[in-house]
């Protein structure tokens, strides 16, 4: 069987590609990250512990992102990122637990800092929606010292790229999803743009844009909130 294509994703500071593995090379070495680095440096932000961390959805590797999270920050911040930036549809509730296997152990606090929970275990997975369930692992790969890239406590340092699949019908470029076919069909349900305006919907109403998020065709998901998440 031939290997997968991974999928790339571009550096949020100079906005080359690279796979989700590579991209944790490539920031050590990324000219565009370390002078931001330096700029940050140079202001009067109180130094701290930064962790860097690399996000992905537990059964779609296609999604991920690395971000740089403060010491400082608590849980709750991170949960408020990952729902902006891929989850929030209904306002369902959700939880961390330590380690990469759901219900395994009791869920950690919100109020818990990120200095307080890495240093303890580099793996946690995050629960939303105890319905339609989302199950995202967050692993800290590293940590430096210094002070934050931004004035909000979770810094975008790289993020997937939408991943490039065919529309059902044509083979094109697929922009929409059907959940008719996925659900009552059990077909991918993937359509570009002329056939999504043609296809038959029943009582599934309307295909659902893609979006660059593990969430789509999920409960109520439309996409993720405006940047700065």
């Amino acid at each position: 069987m031939a290997r997968r294509k991974q999928t790339r994703g571009a550096c949020a500071f100079c906005k080359k590609e690279y796979t989700k593995g590579g991209m944790k090379k490539h920031l050590s070495a990324c000219s565009s990250f370390n002078e931001a680095v330096r700029k940050a440096e140079a202001s009067k932000k109180k130094a701290q512990n930064l962790y860097h961390l690399v996000v992905r959805d537990a059964f779609m590797a296609d999604f991920w992102l690395h971000l740089e999270m403060n010491g400082s920050a608590m849980l709750e911040d991170l949960d408020q990122y990952l729902r902006a930036i891929w989850l929030e549809c209904c306002g369902h509730l959700s939880e961390f637990q330590p380690g990469k296997r759901r219900y395994q152990k009791p869920e950690l606090d919100m109020s818990l800092k990120a200095d307080d929970v890495f240093p303890q275990t580099k793996e946690l997975i995050h629960l939303y929606d105890f319905g339609t369930t989302s199950e995202t692992l967050v692993e800290a790969v590293g940590v430096r010292k210094g002070k934050p890239l931004i004035s909000h406590p979770i810094a975008l340092l790289a993020r997937n790229n939408l991943p490039e699949v065919s529309c059902k019908e044509c083979g094109k470029p697929a922009r929409f999803l059907c959940m008719e076919c996925v659900y009552e069909e059990d077909e991918s349900g993937l359509l570009c743009e002329a056939h999504a305006k043609t296809h038959p919907h029943g009582d599934y109403g309307e295909p659902t844009p893609l979006y660059n998020s593990p969430r789509t065709g999920m409960c109520g998901y439309e996409g993720p909130a405006e940047p700065p998440y």
